[in-house]
């Protein structure tokens, strides 16, 4: 990989990161918003279970993608990004920029898959 990819990559990931960043700090105030709100009558207190339910899952999905972002700028300043980690093979262009904090390449990503299944 060349040394502007390198530099592409590493700001998409940086961007990614400000955004979930964001996200995440702006569903911790609705929640607190919801918290503090009046509650009147049992379908109050369901729908603001079900927000936070909703809320704390997104939460979770968006710390995971943060700290894959984490990784993969942590590869891109060690040189070993868009190597994977499973054949040592590169990763290639197309997939990196649909998800460029993949750690392996398609092939190994699918076998992976097919064994998380089979448990």
């Amino acid at each position: 990989m060349e040394e502007i990819e390198f530099k592409e990559f590493k700001e998409l990931l940086i961007e990614r990161r400000e955004q979930i960043l964001k996200n995440l700090s702006a569903n911790k105030k609705d929640i607190e918003s919801f918290k503090n709100s009046q509650l009147s009558d049992d379908a109050d207190h369901a729908s603001l279970h079900a927000s936070g339910d909703i809320g704390s899952a997104i939460s979770l999905k968006q710390k995971t993608e943060l700290k894959e972002i984490d990784y993969a700028l942590f590869k891109i300043d060690n040189k070993t990004y868009g190597v994977c980690e499973m054949c040592e093979e590169p990763i290639e262009i197309p997939r990196l920029k649909v998800k460029p904090q993949a750690k392996y390449c398609i092939v190994c990503r699918e076998i992976l898959e097919k064994n998380l299944k089979k448990r």
